[in-house]
């Protein structure tokens, strides 16, 4: 008697907890997910901000088929000409809105990114010290973690990186902690794992003005906001702000793994040099992620997705009234509730999932729900949200 997929998941699958949801999901469209039973989730989550136009979205799935018809993996990044890549890259660019972000370098995940641009800021600056946030998450290789701003999260894994400090985000007296040692500030525009905490404009003018001063490379993580979901494309670009190098993944495959950093062509080529292939992947830039990558951002382009954000995001702030939530807080599609604490979160999420709507929380901020749908969710698929978190509430309110 062969095993079930449940049974095959407990015994073989490695754990990241000891509670996972273990959903069974056989199918996914748009906004909805369904189990093994047919049952629809409505996921107000997108995989943690990975399926920014929804699950399986058409032009996507297209490009993805037409790429596997012509080639999958040729060689190691930056080695062959690929039409996808090439095109990916240049759309990146253009992207961006400004001429100094103008070379990309593909990876495979925002961990990834965050490694690649920690080694260039490294190589180009000649410095080895790094600032980044209390309560910022940036990835889990030992790179990555070693500048995450939560010590509970880091202590079971040290000796990491030395070198390290952190700053508040958006406290601008901080600033002065970084100095002439510093080769780069790591740092979200919109903090997500911290609970979605912004900053404002003037914040991050004074962190791109300090970093000039002191030879520092400001290096912007938008792993998790990019790709339109703070209702820009980057949410750096209405900070008047350009980073020195930029991150991003997630949102940006379309569902398909990729992630990718860019610099300008004068910091990046010190990769390519004492040593030869300083930085390489093999997988980096796959040419069917790329390719589902440019559909996906022309998708977001073409049918003007970031427009309709801030009046869909005012939708849940206006709904989303009740006793049991202190706040509701964020930008665009990054949206946090917060309540008393992590026990009222989780039950209210625990109610969500039996009543077909899928949320959670965050790493560093376990007493808010997360809200980050697919940019393509309707309003009518608001409505039904947020009744599915209110009734959710209404029940766990009357637990008390």
């Amino acid at each position: 008697m062969g095993y079930t997929h449940r049974q095959l998941f407990q015994k073989f699958m490695a754990p990241t907890s000891d509670a996972p949801l273990a959903l069974e999901i056989t199918k996914a469209e748009g906004v909805y997910m369904y189990d093994a039973k047919g049952k629809s989730y409505l996921d107000l989550i997108s995989g943690i901000a990975v399926s920014n136009v929804g699950h399986r979205n058409p032009a996507v799935v297209k490009a993805i088929k037409d790429q596997v018809d012509a080639y999958m993996h040729l060689m190691v990044y930056g080695e062959y000409i690929q039409s996808p890549q090439v095109q990916l890259a240049e759309a990146l660019v253009k992207s961006t809105g400004t001429e100094h972000l103008n070379q990309v370098y593909f990876t495979n995940s925002g961990t990834e990114a965050v490694e690649g641009a920690m080694k260039l800021a490294k190589r180009y600056t000649g410095r080895t010290e790094f600032i980044s946030c209390f309560n910022a998450y940036h990835g889990a290789s030992q790179g990555a973690l070693s500048i995450a701003g939560d010590e509970n999260f880091k202590n079971a894994f040290r000796p990491l990186l030395p070198g390290i400090s952190h700053i508040h985000h958006g406290c601008i007296a901080n600033l002065t902690k970084i100095t002439e040692k510093t080769a780069a500030v790591v740092i979200e525009i919109v903090a997500g794992e911290a609970g979605v905490k912004t900053a404002p404009k003037a914040y991050f003018q004074a962190l791109r003005k300090r970093c000039d001063k002191t030879g520092t490379l400001l290096i912007v993580d938008e792993i998790q906001s990019g790709f339109g979901r703070t209702g820009t494309f980057w949410a750096f670009q209405p900070m008047n702000i350009v980073p020195d190098i930029l991150l991003t993944a997630k949102g940006m495959g379309g569902g398909m793994p990729i992630g990718a950093f860019l610099a300008n062509e004068e910091v990046m080529k010190t990769l390519s040099f004492e040593p030869v292939l300083g930085h390489i992947t093999t997988f980096g830039g796959h040419p069917v992620s790329c390719a589902a990558s440019l559909a996906t951002l022309r998708y977001i382009m073409d049918e003007q997705l970031m427009a309709q954000i801030p009046a869909k995001s005012n939708q849940f702030k206006s709904l989303l009234q009740h006793p049991i939530i202190h706040e509701v807080r964020g930008i665009g599609f990054m949206l946090a509730v917060e309540m008393q604490d992590f026990k009222t979160v989780k039950a209210v999420i625990d109610e969500c999932i039996l009543n077909g709507l899928i949320t959670d929380w965050f790493l560093f901020c376990d007493n808010s729900l997360r809200i980050a749908p697919p940019l393509t969710i309707t309003e009518e698929e608001i409505k039904i949200a947020c009744n599915i978190l209110l009734q959710a509430m209404n029940k766990v309110y009357s637990l008390k």
